[in-house]
C-alpha cells in the first residue's frame, strides 16, 4: 500500500512538472496577458502575483519533497527507523511546520493589506497629464463606450492616449458583468443601477484585448472588445473624425443597441444624448425614464 502511495506522489510530481513545462516551454510565442503587462497598474499586480506565488512555492515544494521521501523511506516492504509507539510530539518539528506557514501568512497579509489600498481601482492615478474619462455600459452582449467630454460613443472598441490616466466609469444595463483589460489591470464588476470605477494607464502605443470576466448569458463568449492606446495627436484626430459622423446615440438608437445580441460587432456615434449614462443608471431607481427595455421588465 505504501509503495502505491509513493508512486502516486511521484506521478503527482511528474504531472506538476509537466504543467510547468507546458506553460513555459510549449510554445515560444505563447503569452499570458496578466504577465505580459503594458500598464502601470498591471505591472504592480503582476509583481504581486509573482511575489505571492514564490512565497507559496516556498511551502509547497518542501511539502511535496518530504511527502515523497517519507513515503519511500518508510514503505512497508523495507522498514526503517526506530519503533517508538509512545512518541507524541516534537517541539522542533511542530515549530517548523507551524512557524513557517504563520510567518508566510503574516507577510502575505501585510503585503495584501498595503496593495489593497495602493491598487484601489477607485483611486485616481497621479500623473502630469490630464485624465481621460470614459463611461462604460455592459449590454447583452456588447460594450458601449461613451466619451462625455468629447461627445462621442463607440461599441466594442475603446481608444485613449498613451501614458495618460484613463478613468473608466462602469455600469450595466444587462445581467451583472465584469470589465477587464488583462494587460492593463484587474477587472471590475459592472452592475445595474450602480457605478464602479477603474483607473488605468497604458505605457505606450498598442492594441489590447478586452473581455467580459463574468458569465452573463449565451453571448458571453463573444463579449470582447479592442482597447487601443495611441499618441495624443492620433487620439485628437480620431475624436475629430468620430465627431463628423451624423449617427447619433439617442434614446431610440440606444434602445435598439441594448437589445440582446452580438450582431453589431462595432459601431460609432458622432453625438450622444445629454446625460444618457446617468439616465441608464437612474432607470433602475425610477420608472419615469426607461432606456433599452420596457418598464414592465424592471
Amino acid at each position: 500500500m505504501k509503495v502505491k502511495i509513493s508512486r502516486a506522489v511521484l506521478a503527482a510530481l511528474v504531472v506538476c512538472l509537466g504543467i510547468v513545462a507546458l506553460l513555459f516551454f510549449a510554445s515560444k510565442d505563447a503569452t499570458f496577458a496578466v504577465l505580459d503587462t503594458k500598464g502601470e497598474i498591471a505591472h504592480q499586480q503582476r509583481d504581486l502575483i509573482l511575489y505571492a506565488t514564490l512565497l507559496s512555492i516556498a511551502v509547497i515544494i518542501p511539502v511535496f519533497i518530504m511527502t515523497f521521501v517519507i513515503t519511500w523511506r518508510y514503505r512497508a516492504d523495507k522498514p526503517r527507523g526506530k519503533y517508538m509507539p509512545n512518541w507524541a510530539h516534537s517541539k522542533i518539528a511542530e515549530t517548523i511546520w507551524w512557524g513557517i506557514p504563520i510567518i508566510i501568512i503574516g507577510v502575505l497579509g501585510v503585503t495584501i493589506w498595503k496593495t489593497s489600498h495602493s491598487l484601489d481601482p477607485y483611486k485616481p492615478l497621479a500623473a502630469a497629464n490630464e485624465t481621460t474619462t470614459i463611461q462604460v455600459v455592459a449590454l447583452q452582449w456588447k460594450w458601449l463606450f461613451i466619451y462625455p467630454e468629447q461627445g462621442i460613443a463607440t461599441v466594442n472598441y475603446v481608444q485613449f492616449p498613451e501614458d495618460k490616466p484613463v478613468a473608466f466609469h462602469i455600469t450595466a444595463d444587462a445581467p451583472m458583468n465584469g470589465f477587464w483589460i488583462p494587460q492593463l489591470g484587474g477587472q471590475v464588476y459592472a452592475m445595474n443601477g450602480m457605478q464602479s470605477k477603474l483607473h488605468l494607464k497604458a505605457d505606450g502605443i498598442g492594441i489590447y484585448e478586452g473581455m467580459s470576466s463574468n458569465i452573463s448569458g449565451e453571448g458571453f463568449s463573444s463579449m470582447r472588445f479592442k482597447a487601443e492606446s495611441v499618441s495624443n495627436t492620433d487620439f485628437s484626430a480620431w475624436v475629430a473624425k468620430q465627431q463628423q459622423s451624423r449617427v447619433a446615440l439617442t434614446k431610440s438608437t440606444y434602445t435598439a443597441l441594448a437589445e440582446p445580441g452580438t450582431e453589431i460587432p462595432t459601431a460609432a456615434f458622432g453625438s450622444v444624448e445629454q446625460d444618457l449614462y446617468t439616465k441608464i443608471i437612474g432607470k433602475y431607481m425610477s420608472q419615469r425614464e426607461s432606456y433599452g427595455h420596457s418598464e414592465e421588465t424592471h
